[in-house]
């Protein structure tokens, strides 16, 4: 008995290949977007709030990784950035008012 479906036969090769044609074209779209949304977060928040360059790059690379774990990256990247920008944002401002506040030791030579 051969296996068939309603719209034919389901092995065909040629639908296979669309298929792996449209999924590719759907990851490039969504990483495309992403790419855009992590670049105008960026500049955003470089803008908004006081932290190192790096500090923010890496905030926002494991926003990414994290989203792509998702079955919607897309749609968890924006949130789960911009929560860990304000992380970094507030972190650096922690550190900056110990670095204020903590006495300087000197020692003699």
């Amino acid at each position: 008995m051969k296996s068939t479906s309603k719209n034919g036969n389901w092995r065909n090769p040629e639908r296979g290949r669309l298929l792996r044609k449209a999924c590719g074209a759907s990851c490039r779209k969504i990483r495309a977007q992403i790419a855009g949304v992590k670049e105008a977060i960026f500049a955003e928040s470089s803008r908004a709030y006081p932290a190192p360059e790096r500090l923010v790059r890496l905030a926002l690379n494991e926003a990414e990784a994290t989203a792509w774990q998702t079955k919607y990256p897309h749609l968890f990247f924006p949130a789960l950035a911009t929560e860990k920008v304000r992380a970094v944002a507030a972190w650096n401002a922690r550190q900056e008012s110990v670095r204020e506040n903590s006495p300087v030791i000197t020692l003699a030579a």
